[in-house]
């Protein structure tokens, strides 16, 4: 058996701008944070029977991964030349549609397993774009590429994309005490909605392939705020992290009508006039975590989302990446 760890992320600035529509003309930024709550992958290999076993939030079991139901499982086993005789079971702290990367961090981990199964060595940057071509070439769902390279390299990561798709990575230069602060005051409330994404981005990507000015200029701004939460976060500036967040949120809104409602909107109000500076919803938007800045009255803001029956979610900085947690399987089938 083999076990692999994938950490969820959240998004801090530039969210948007790596999908392909708009990074193939202006080029993409990501600044994100990977954290400790994460998908667990469990792969066998039965000396029993020659069935494919996946179980998820269902169970299959086929006789061939074309049967499968699952596109990422089934996509993955293929990629890696795999057609039966194989078990996965994957487990998650967060379930899917909560806006911190899920199918991705499936993909990724599943991807890290197969290829510990088959005694390959990958790099973390050859897993994500293993992950970013079954995602969006094979299965061709309308995301971007921050997913699959947060859940691979974890941390608090840049992502600079370049119009041919070609991504740099590197960790920011962040210090220790800096790391607390944020940790600290960085505040992740569940919204009691979950949701796919894929009509969201959908919308969003259409806009920037049609060059619509709104969506184009607002994705823009949002790359240029990325730019200076990256400079502040940096510098140690967090107070500004705040304000930005509140300029993304009025920017990310105008995108998509989908990206907030009438009630996410009042959370939204009541959390300002409650201490936070600013915030905004993981992922895509519509439902999810929120996230808000706040640098004091932790306990009375805490106390006042718990009233709005939002649930919080504590977490520290996932600095790992994805990984092999335990590799107990004998031989290569």
């Amino acid at each position: 058996m083999i076990i692999t760890r994938t950490p969820f992320r959240f998004t801090l600035g530039g969210g948007g701008t790596d999908l392909p529509s708009y990074y193939s003309k202006y080029g993409g930024f990501i600044f994100a944070a990977g954290i400790n709550k994460y998908m667990f992958i469990s792969i066998n290999r039965p000396i029993v029977d020659d069935l494919v076993r996946v179980k998820y939030s269902k169970t299959e079991i086929v006789n061939h991964i074309d049967e499968l139901q699952h596109d990422i499982a089934k996509e993955a086993m293929r990629m890696m030349g795999i057609e039966n005789a194989i078990e996965v079971v994957s487990m998650a702290d967060v379930p899917a549609g909560t806006g911190l990367g899920s199918s991705s961090c499936y993909a990724v981990g599943l991807l890290n397993g197969l290829h510990t199964m088959k005694r390959e060595y990958i790099a973390l940057k050859e897993i994500a774009e293993e992950a970013c071509r079954l995602e969006i070439e094979i299965l061709k769902k309308p995301i971007g590429k921050q997913d699959q390279y947060m859940a691979s390299f974890g941390g608090l990561t840049v992502l600079d994309i370049e119009r041919d798709g070609k991504v740099h990575v590197r960790a920011a230069r962040v210090s220790d005490s800096t790391i607390d602060d944020l940790n600290r005051n960085l505040l992740m409330f569940y919204t009691n909605t979950s949701r796919s994404a894929d009509e969201i981005l959908s919308e969003q990507s259409r806009g920037a392939k049609e060059e619509k000015k709104d969506v184009v200029e607002n994705m823009h701004y949002i790359k240029e705020i990325g730019y200076k939460i990256l400079e502040a976060v940096e510098s140690g500036n967090i107070t500004d992290v705040g304000l930005m967040f509140d300029q993304h949120w009025q920017y990310k809104k105008r995108i998509s009508t989908k990206m907030s409602n009438p009630h996410f909107d009042k959370i939204y109000e009541i959390a300002k006039e409650n201490g936070a500076l600013g915030g905004k919803i993981s992922g895509a938007g519509g439902g999810g975590f929120f996230v808000f800045y706040v640098e004091e009255k932790h306990g009375k803001f805490r106390e006042k989302m718990k009233e709005l029956g939002l649930r919080e979610m504590r977490y520290r900085f996932d600095f790992e990446g994805t990984k092999v947690m335990a590799n107990l399987m004998d031989s290569v089938r």
